[in-house]
């Protein structure tokens, strides 16, 4: 009887407010050299604590995800976080992931920035514990590969400079940075005048 294979699938989550070439290059590169097969990108929900001005609508920064990987058979654009208690913890999200696909190998994928501060992270040892981490290279975050544990590695991937923050600042500024953001997602954007 041959048994079923297990997908390694990554969990890539944050606000992506909005998502861009880093994020979807640095997806790219795991797929294709480090072994995953398929790669979700889990938006975050509103976060009670920022402000709406911060932070785009859900549906926006789903939308806008959906548009720039549909030509990628590897990723796929995730609202699990939306059907779940808030705040979203990481720890409850990844035990809900794992109860709901058993027949999936989850890595959670987070930046050197993150893993500097994970200790203040909710249940930050728990998620350790249960779970297997990929840590991807943030500038300014080097992280001591000898001293990870069992479950974490660091990848050695491109570093990628751009952060949201950026590309929202300058659409506010009238800036013309298709090249920063997936065609569709630019078309998406500029069809719809969408500006902080």
């Amino acid at each position: 009887m041959n048994q079923v294979k297990t997908r390694k699938t990554g969990i890539f989550s944050g606000s992506f407010n909005p998502i861009h070439i880093g994020h979807l290059a640095l997806a790219n590169y795991l797929c294709e050299y480090e072994g995953l097969d398929e790669i979700w990108f889990m938006v975050s929900p509103q976060n009670p604590l920022k402000t709406k001005v911060e932070l785009w609508s859900d549906e926006l920064r789903l939308q806008l995800v959906e548009l720039s990987i549909s030509d990628y058979p590897r990723f796929r654009a995730s609202d699990f976080e939306f059907h779940l208690p808030r705040p979203s913890y990481s720890v409850y999200t990844l035990e809900k992931l794992r109860e709901t696909y058993p027949n999936r190998e989850f890595y959670f994928i987070i930046g050197s920035d993150n893993w500097e501060r994970f200790g203040r992270w909710y249940q930050s040892e728990r998620i350790i514990k249960e779970n297997q981490l990929l840590i991807y290279p943030r500038p300014g975050f080097p992280v001591k590969e000898e001293d990870l544990p069992e479950t974490v590695r660091l990848v050695h991937s491109p570093v990628f400079e751009i952060s949201s923050t950026f590309i929202r600042e300058a659409l506010s500024a009238g800036k013309d940075i298709r090249y920063f953001l997936h065609p569709r997602a630019w078309e998406a954007i500029k069809k719809d005048n969408i500006r902080l």
